[in-house]
């Protein structure tokens, strides 16, 4: 294994809540040999409380080496704070796109 990747974009607003991206994503990293936190596995009801949810994937956070950004993630809110948690916690931080070139 890599490490650990928790994987961060762009939700709220967005159809299906972009789960379908979250969960390729989570399906690509594995398959490149990562350990992957899906935010989608930790929070899976479309109603829940936003705060909770990003609480929830915060925590989550603290036991991986790395974080996945998704495209998009710089207007999401969410996205955003993980980044900027992610920065402070010193984990390696990857766009998919230099993730998935990197493995081609």
């Amino acid at each position: 294994m890599k490490g650990c990747i928790y994987i961060s974009g762009p939700m709220s607003g967005l159809p299906r809540l972009n789960w379908p991206l979250f969960n390729r994503t989570a399906v690509r990293l594995r398959n490149l040999r990562w350990d992957v936190v899906n935010p989608v596995a930790i929070n899976n009801d479309p109603e829940a409380d936003w705060l909770g949810c990003i609480a929830a994937d915060v925590v989550a956070m603290r036991g991986c080496t790395a974080i996945c950004m998704l495209p998009g993630w710089e207007e999401s809110f969410g996205a955003r704070i993980e980044h900027l948690v992610a920065q402070r916690m010193g984990l390696d931080i990857f766009d998919l796109a230099d993730l998935v070139a990197e493995a081609a």
